[in-house]
């Protein structure tokens, strides 16, 4: 089996855990569910509202992996079973949350509730029971970048030291208050601190993951066929489903903002050596002889991203119109892309941040880990997944008359 090849970050053979997973049917959960099924000997409780898009690994139960995970169908907002479930792990690893731009301006209360008030029991049971934490959190948290409140003609926008986010160092700025988009880095941000303060004041174990835009198969909805026909995910999905549809791409703000875009099997990666660091914890606490902390194991906040795929939106546009091309083999349209306000886009009390480039130091020193796929190739496989997967239903979509069923 591919799983006796994996060990820990000390060579050792991994030794079994069993993992609570919650929101284990998304995108992130059900690319770690597929790792962890496949390279390790872990078990998994995945939580999740759907199952969706880890239907594969439930079905059929011959599977090699069948008894070593259990789908639980339940939202954390209101289920007694949360905490029984989370008693019979030695780790849990939260995902869930409402993570799309469009929300935080229109849906402010679900997306406070959502990313902060009902992640709340998750940190007080594992803090509770003893239970190790990683907790996904967001790249938002740091809010715009120094830099953007210095003169745009001043030559300090180009150093680094202004704009690259560092975990134990950049500050986290926010908008005001009427700015309804800083709605979910702020309850992004106050999980954190009270995650850190439970570890802390409470001894709670926690690795807490700042996701720097990881894109992939299975990322988000296309609107209309697996998704609400007016929802309006974030800008990867968006762009996938104008070209889908062979519309022009459409730029918010003339598309001058600054990202940076992994691919999601390089994340998951991270993610793995950082349960291999829980596991370095485990033999610490089982193993009374050991006379060596094992620091690195815990009470971390690491940065996963790729600082190499650093393009503007404008730019990450006119590469998707490129590559959609060659992987569909339909021509470009004359028009690719038109610009819109945010304001028309997003609607009232939108706002962003200019820059948002990782710094790498704490995970590359930590686990040893770097990214490795470049922005083409992570296009090209995502793109020419979603052309398979949807572009025949989308185009029925388009040639049924309006008002059918």
């Amino acid at each position: 089996m591919a799983s006796a090849t994996r060990v820990d970050l000390d060579g050792k053979p991994i030794k079994p855990l069993t993992i609570c997973m919650i929101g284990a049917g998304g995108f992130i959960g059900s690319h770690l569910c597929e790792k962890l099924m496949a390279e390790t000997p872990h078990k998994v409780l995945a939580l999740d509202v759907y199952n969706d898009k880890i239907k594969h690994l439930l079905e059929p139960d011959t599977a090699e992996w069948a008894d070593r995970i259990q789908f639980h169908r339940l939202n954390i907002k209101h289920d007694s079973r949360l905490e029984g479930l989370i008693k019979m792990a030695d780790l849990t690893i939260n995902l869930a949350a409402i993570c799309t731009p469009a929300d935080y301006n229109t849906r402010p209360l679900d997306t406070i509730y959502s990313n902060f008030i009902d992640a709340l029991p998750v940190v007080k049971y594992c803090s509770e029971n003893g239970k190790r934490l990683i907790h996904f959190s967001t790249c938002e948290v740091y809010g715009k970048t120094i830099g953007s409140f210095l003169p745009k003609d001043s030559p300090l926008r180009q150093d680094p030291e202004y704009y690259v986010l560092k975990e134990d160092a950049s500050p986290c700025i926010f908008g005001s208050i009427e700015k309804q988009r800083w709605s979910y880095a702020c309850a992004k941000q106050l999980i954190e601190r009270l995650i850190y303060a439970e570890g802390a004041e409470n001894g709670l174990e926690f690795t807490i993951v700042r996701p720097f835009n990881w894109i992939g198969p299975r990322m988000d909805f296309i609107p209309g066929i697996d998704g609400p026909s007016e929802g309006v995910p974030r800008v990867l999905a968006c762009f996938s489903n104008n070209l889908l549809r062979r519309e022009p791409l459409k730029l918010v703000d003339g598309g001058e903002s600054q990202r940076t875009f992994i691919y999601i099997k390089d994340a998951i990666e991270a993610v793995l050596l950082m349960i291999c660091l829980h596991l370095v914890l485990l033999a610490y606490n089982d193993d009374n002889s050991s006379q060596e902390n094992p620091a690195r194991a815990n009470g971390h906040i690491f940065n996963v991203g790729n600082p190499n795929n650093e393009v503007t939106v404008r730019q990450l546009a006119e590469m998707m119109t490129e590559v959609y091309s060659k992987v569909s083999g339909e021509p470009t349209l004359d028009v690719p892309t038109v610009d819109i306000s945010s304001r028309e886009f997003y609607g009232v009390g939108y706002d962003d941040s200019d820059k948002r480039i990782p710094d790498m130091t704490i995970i590359n020193r930590q686990l040893g880990w770097n990214p490795k796929t470049s922005l083409w190739d992570l296009l090209e496989s995502t793109l020419t997944y979603q052309h398979r997967t949807y572009a025949e239903a989308i185009k029925k979509a388009i040639a049924k008359p309006s008002g059918t069923s």
